[in-house]
């Protein structure tokens, strides 16, 4: 009898085994995305508690800093408006950044291949980088016209010196063993490149990219100011023109969200990609 049931246990054991972990799985995508979304949101919930306390306490006016009730209120009376023009901004930072990017990674190939590539285009790149958004955002309007190419362009500018200086730092940071050991198999540039350069450098871009997607979003939105008939960056303007300070922090808030939301999912893919990675593992 005690074998009988101790066979019976071994045979449904292993079945037990393998239907729980199918039961399971969903809801370990439930909680990895918990862990992304819950530590900002509770930030947020404590910042808007201590903010509508200090308002309610000091009596401030609405046209000064109005209360979170009031923003939220305004919000979500208005989501379509907000979403409609979140939308464009967000077409123009991540066609802004795709752009910058791609150029960017280009120019660090190039670069890590050839010094004397390094030394003719890293000063030109330092100058992108060190000449004034401000100044360069009207220009655009004027060669290029109104439209959504001058805010494409502007977040391009300030997406590419970042992903440019991580990008070449992550090409040469090769493990010199192993480049070694790959050329003692004679392998061409182009495996080289495929095999170790591309690999080590993926860590770099994504650290570059943690900065420059926050940055393709500003530059957007900065464009906006001077050309944009649509867009955040434009809401913004008007609201603050006619003193609307809860239509321009809903404004604020909406891209907040923007910008949690691509940080985010830009963690989720590095977390894919980059499983491999002592800096993912680490997490």
């Amino acid at each position: 009898m005690d074998q009988r049931l101790l066979k019976q246990a071994s045979e449904t054991r292993p079945g037990a085994q393998r239907r729980w972990p199918s039961l399971l799985r969903p809801w370990r995508h439930v909680a990895s995305a918990a862990g992304y979304v819950m530590p900002p949101a509770v930030a947020l919930t404590l910042l808007a508690i201590a903010w509508q306390l200090w308002v309610t306490i000091a009596n401030t006016p609405t046209y000064i800093v109005p209360a979170p009730s009031e923003i939220l209120d305004r919000l979500f009376s208005d989501l379509g408006f907000f979403a409609r023009e979140g939308a464009v901004t967000l077409y123009e930072a991540l066609a802004g950044f795709s752009i910058g990017a791609a150029i960017a990674i280009g120019g660090a190939v190039a670069m890590a291949h050839s010094k004397f590539l390094e030394k003719s285009l890293f000063p030109l790149a330092i100058l992108v980088k060190v000449t004034p958004l401000v100044a360069i955002a009207p220009l655009l309007v004027i060669w290029i016209g109104f439209g959504a190419w001058p805010k494409v362009l502007i977040a391009a500018i300030l997406t590419f010196f970042p992903v440019l200086v991580n990008a070449l730092y992550g090409f040469r940071a090769v493990n010199t063993g192993a480049m070694d050991f790959v050329r003692s198999l004679r392998a061409s540039p182009l495996e080289i490149f495929w095999l170790l350069r591309v690999p080590s450098s993926l860590p770099y871009m994504f650290a570059a990219f943690r900065i420059a997607i926050p940055l393709s979003v500003i530059g957007a939105v900065v464009a906006e100011w001077f050309s944009g008939e649509k867009g955040l960056g434009s809401v913004i303007i008007v609201a603050h023109n006619n003193l609307d300070m809860p239509t321009l922090f809903s404004a604020i808030a909406t891209l907040a969200f923007i910008g949690i939301g691509l940080t985010i999912l830009t963690s989720v893919i590095e977390k894919k990609l980059l499983f491999w990675h002592e800096s993912t593992l680490a997490q």
